[in-house]
C-alpha cells in the first residue's frame, strides 16, 4: 500500500513496509537528513518546540509542539488549517536542524502560528486516505468543467484536506483567467470548498515529478527548493550551442543546472584577454579560432593556413601589449606542446558478455549478394556447386543430348525406310522385303540369346511364313508412319503408301 503523499498518488515503500513513513527515499520528495540525531543533547537540554511537517508534493510548513509530544521523523500527525478544519501530512525535521532550516528560508519564530494537534489516529488515516482517493476523479472532472467554459488554463494537480472539506487546485496559465464560473460550478459538483492556486511552469514539474535528459530525477522535484532565473547567457559562457531543444527541461524553460557550474566559467574567464579576435604580426594577422578556458590556452591560425597554433595566455598578452604599442613580432612564437593522449588499449576477446553485433545481419546479406552477382557475371564465388554435384548434372546433360540425337536421326531415317519398302513392291518383291524383316527380327534375337539353337524348317514352311509375314509387317510399318506424320507434310514429297495386300 502506498504512502498517498506523492504526486502520483501512492507508490510503493522501499521495502520497509511502513507505507511512506520510512524516509528510505521510497516515495519522499525534499528529505532532509538530520545529522544531529545520533548526537547526545545536554541534560537540562530543552527540545525546540518547532516541527517542520511535509504534505503531499513538496509543501512544507511550521507547526508548534505546545504539548511538547515525542515525534520522531515521519510520523503522521494532525494539524491545524488557517480555514477551518485539519490536516494530516508527515514530520519531516525536528530538534535543532528546524531552527537552521528556518534561518535558511528566513522564517522568525514569532511567525509561526499553527499548531500540532495530535498524532494521527487509524480513524484520520482511513479518513485522510479516502480523501486522497477522490483526487484523480475530481482532477479529471475539473479538466472537462474548464473546457467546457474555454478557459485557456491547465489543471495539473489537485490537493484534498485531510477532513475531505477543501481541495486546491494547481493549475499554469499564460495570462490572467476568470475562473469565478468554474468554481461555481465545482463547487455544486464536488461539495466542497474550492481554493484555486496559481504556479509556475518549475512549479508544476516539481509537483509532478520525471525524469531528466540525464537519467536522474528532477532536480526541483528531489532537492531544489529555490528557482533561480535562467538566461541564455550562462549557456554562451559554457559554450553551449544554443539549441532549445536540449537547453529546455520538461517544464518548458531552461535548465536550473546551467547554473550549476556558472561561477566555475566566470571565475576562468576572468584571466582570459579580452577583444582578441586577431593578433597583427610579420607574417600576416593570426586569427583566432577556439579558446579553452580551463587550459588557458588559445588556438590562432594564419590567412591561407590549416594548422591551429596554440598559445598559452600569458603569450597572447604580450603579443597583445606589443601590437599596442606599434610593434609587430616575427610570428606567434613556439606553439605550446600538447600532451599526446594514451592508446586505447585494444583488447583481443570479443563478445565477453555475449552480445552480437545489431550489422551482423546485414553483413550476411551484403555478401549473398555479392556471391549471386559473382554468380551471374561468371566469376567464381563461394556458392559453386561441389565435385559430385557438378558430375551429376554434366552426366544428367550428356544424356538429354544422346536423347535428342537418337530422336532426330530417327526423324531422318523415316522418309528412307518408306522408300526403301516402296521400291521392292513396285517390282513384285514384297515377299522379299518381308522375308528380309524376318531374318533381321530372327539374328536379332540370336544376338540377345547366343545360347538358343535356331529352329528347323522346312523350304515351304519357311517361304509361306515369309509370305504372310512380310505383308503383316509391311501394314504395321504403314499405320505407324500415317499416325506420326498425319499432321506433317512429308519430306520430299513422298507419293501415297501402297495398298495393302
Amino acid at each position: 500500500m502506498g504512502c498517498g503523499s506523492c504526486s502520483t498518488g501512492g507508490c510503493t515503500p522501499a521495502g520497509c513496509k511502513s507505507n511512506g513513513s520510512c524516509l528510505t527515499n521510497g516515495c519522499s520528495k525534499l528529505d532532509v537528513y538530520d545529522w544531529l540525531s545520533n548526537m547526545d543533547m545536554p541534560s537540562a537540554y530543552k527540545a525546540f518546540p518547532i516541527v517542520e511537517i511535509k504534505f503531499k508534493g513538496s509543501r512544507k510548513d511550521f507547526y508548534l509542539n505546545t504539548d511538547n509530544t515525542y515525534l520522531e521523523n515521519g510520523e503522521l500527525v494532525v494539524t491545524e488549517t488557517p480555514t477551518g478544519g485539519f490536516d494530516v501530512g508527515h514530520v519531516s525535521v525536528t530538534g535543532e536542524l528546524v531552527r537552521m532550516q528556518m534561518v535558511k528560508r528566513r522564517v522568525s519564530e514569532e511567525s509561526v502560528s499553527k499548531k500540532i494537534l495530535r498524532k494521527a489516529t487509524p480513524a484520520d488515516v482511513d479518513k485522510w486516505k479516502a480523501a486522497k482517493d477522490l483526487e484523480w476523479e475530481t482532477m479529471h472532472r475539473a479538466r472537462k468543467l474548464a473546457l467546457e467554459l474555454g478557459l485557456q488554463m491547465k489543471l495539473s494537480d489537485v490537493d484534498y484536506q485531510g477532513d475531505k472539506s477543501k481541495a486546491t487546485f494547481y493549475y499554469t496559465a499564460e495570462g490572467r483567467v476568470d475562473f469565478r464560473e468554474l468554481i461555481k460550478r465545482m463547487a455544486e459538483a464536488f461539495r466542497i470548498r474550492i481554493e484555486m492556486r496559481q504556479i509556475g511552469m518549475r512549479q508544476e514539474a516539481s509537483r509532478l515529478g520525471g525524469i531528466g535528459s540525464c537519467g536522474r530525477e528532477l532536480c526541483c522535484s528531489t532537492w531544489l527548493t529555490d528557482f533561480k532565473t535562467v538566461s541564455t547567457s550562462a549557456a554562451r559562457y559554457q559554450n553551449l550551442s544554443l539549441n532549445t531543444l536540449k537547453l529546455a527541461g520538461q517544464c518548458g524553460k531552461l535548465k536550473c543546472c546551467l547554473n550549476y557550474e556558472l561561477d566555475t566559467y566566470m571565475d576562468a574567464l576572468k584571466y582570459i584577454p579580452d577583444n582578441v579576435n586577431y593578433l597583427k604580426t610579420k607574417k600576416g594577422d593570426a586569427r583566432l579560432q577556439k579558446t579553452d578556458i580551463f587550459k588557458k590556452l588559445m588556438w590562432f591560425t594564419y590567412p591561407g593556413g590549416e594548422d591551429w597554433i596554440p598559445l598559452h595566455i600569458d603569450r597572447v598578452k604580450e603579443i597583445q601589449r606589443m601590437n599596442k604599442e606599434g610593434e609587430l613580432p616575427e610570428d606567434l612564437g613556439e606553439p605550446v606542446q600538447l600532451e599526446e593522449k594514451a592508446a586505447v588499449k585494444v583488447f583481443d576477446y570479443e563478445n565477453v558478455v555475449g552480445q552480437d553485433s545489431l550489422t551482423r545481419l546485414d553483413d550476411r546479406n551484403r555478401n549473398r549478394n555479392k556471391n549471386n552477382n559473382n554468380n551471374r557475371n561468371g566469376k567464381p564465388g563461394n556458392n559453386q556447386p561441389r565435385d559430385g554435384q557438378r558430375n551429376d548434372r554434366n552426366q544428367r546433360g550428356g544424356n538429354n543430348e544422346r536423347r535428342a540425337d537418337n530422336r532426330n536421326q530417327q526423324r531422318d531415317q523415316r522418309p528412307a525406310d518408306g522408300e526403301a519398302n516402296q521400291q521392292p513392291r513396285q517390282q513384285g518383291g514384297g515377299q522379299q522385303g518381308g522375308g528380309n524383316n524376318r531374318n533381321q527380327q530372327q539374328q536379332r534375337r540370336g544376338d540377345e540369346n547366343p545360347n538358343q539353337q535356331p529352329r528347323q524348317l522346312n523350304a515351304g514352311q519357311q517361304q509361306g511364313g515369309e509370305r504372310a509375314e512380310g505383308s503383316n509387317n509391311n501394314r504395321r510399318n504403314n499405320n505407324r508412319r500415317h499416325r506420326g506424320n498425319r499432321n506433317r507434310p512429308r519430306p520430299g514429297g513422298g507419293g501415297t503408301p501402297p495398298a495393302s495386300n
